[in-house]
């Protein structure tokens, strides 16, 4: 059968248009060669974790791209962000965007510090600093600003309201490694920042997550938390927990660093090989970023306009799913829905309008090197077809 036609039968609900799934956040691989060699090395030294050479090479090259003084890796960067909070000393209450991870909510309420939910701004999908005015009362210790997608948030404003009431302010990065403000890596802002390094990051270390920045008091009170608290082999000084990275992580991460121009590249690719395939499609917005920062393109963001496309946006992602087309909803739902924290406060202090419109309208889409120009296009082409009710389950009844 020619391929053309198979396709065909795949838009139309028969076979899927891809025999094996493509996965949001497939992992990038790198180097494989340079990579066992430095796992060869490892087993030949025979040392796997606590504070190795390969951890120690990665946060000092990490800490030099970002150009910060600090970096503090960790086994992930959940455990990051609670060493960062128990760290700062917070208490009481911290606002936190709804529109995020629910990690960054949990991070708070493990270590018993109440996450106060903040809308975000509609067009940015960042925290919205006058809503985190709104939100402070005598119990706010802290503010957690998550810079989505990479696009930085507005940390001028946040730096000026965290001033004028004695606040620490951490950002989750965990979308922004590599990304610029004005020509500044993100990664010294704030008190401190909080990267993931999971593997469905497109800059990975399979599991892990680092902690950047410029104060020297703060990151030794990290580095002294990370190790149960010891400052030598026999003295345990603080509260400590076991957030170190190991040798393995750390050897994926400065391979994947060797090669980090390419993955950047492969990513920019991708998106504009996305750009020019949604282009015409009525009621599918793809996300556009500002010509001023730099972002690493490691998500592809479309919005759809329900009443524009012709099916909302949950249908649109069952049609995919059946293509094998494994596109994700963005951040669904939000976290304020989620428990326990719905439980525990059904209604938030303010209403949060923009986070529930964008948690019902945008889906991320397939990219990173496990994802070309024809898998792209092939996604575009389903995408068409779904909007002129030419999909079986695009003319389902509602």
């Amino acid at each position: 059968m020619a391929k053309e036609r198979l396709e065909d039968l795949a838009a139309f609900g028969g076979l899927p248009a891809f025999a094996e799934p493509l996965h949001v956040g497939r992992p990038n691989v790198g180097d494989r060669k340079r990579f066992l060699e430095r796992v060869e090395g490892m087993l030949d030294r025979r040392w796997f974790t606590n504070n190795g050479p390969l951890v120690i090479e990665l946060e000092e090259k990490v800490a030099s791209y970002l150009n910060v003084k600090h970096c503090i890796l960790a086994c992930n960067a959940t455990i990051a962000l609670q060493m960062t909070i128990r760290a700062l000393g917070w208490k009481g209450e911290v606002i936190v965007p709804s529109f995020t991870f629910v990690a960054t909510a949990h991070a708070l309420a493990w270590q018993e510090v109440t996450p106060v939910f903040c809308d975000v701004n509609p067009r940015t999908h960042n925290i919205d600093p006058a809503e985190i005015e709104r939100l402070i009362t005598p119990k706010t210790t802290g503010i957690i600003g998550v810079h989505v997608w990479g696009r930085p948030c507005d940390v001028d404003s946040i730096g000026r309201i965290a001033e004028r009431h004695d606040l620490s302010v951490i950002y989750d990065a965990a979308h922004a490694f590599a990304c610029e403000r004005a020509n500044r890596k993100i990664g010294g802002f704030g008190n401190a920042e909080v990267f993931s390094f999971h593997a469905t990051k497109f800059f990975n270390t399979f599991e892990g997550g680092a902690i950047t920045t410029n104060s020297d008091a703060l990151a030794e009170r990290l580095r002294l938390i990370r190790n149960f608290g010891f400052v030598d082999a026999d003295t345990v000084k603080a509260l400590g927990i076991n957030g170190k990275m190991s040798e393995v992580s750390a050897a994926m991460g400065l391979t994947l660093l060797e090669g980090l121009d390419q993955l950047l590249g492969t990513n920019q690719t991708n998106y504009e090989a996305y750009r020019r395939g949604l282009t015409g499609i009525p009621g599918l917005s793809l996300m556009e970023f500002e010509a001023e920062n730099l972002n690493n393109r490691q998500y592809i963001v479309v919005e759809v306009d329900a009443d524009a496309y012709g099916c909302d946006r949950d249908r649109l992602v069952e049609i995919l799913h059946q293509e094998n087309v494994r596109a994700r909803r963005y951040f669904y739902p939000a976290c304020h829905r989620m428990e326990p924290y719905v439980s525990r406060d059904p209604v938030p202090r303010r209403p949060l309008p923009a986070t529930e419109h964008l948690t019902a309208s945008l889906m991320t889409l397939p990219t990173g090197t496990a994802v070309g120009p024809n898998e792209i296009q092939t996604i575009c082409r389903i995408l068409r077809l779904a909007r002129a009710g030419r999909h079986s389950l695009g003319n389902a009844p509602g």
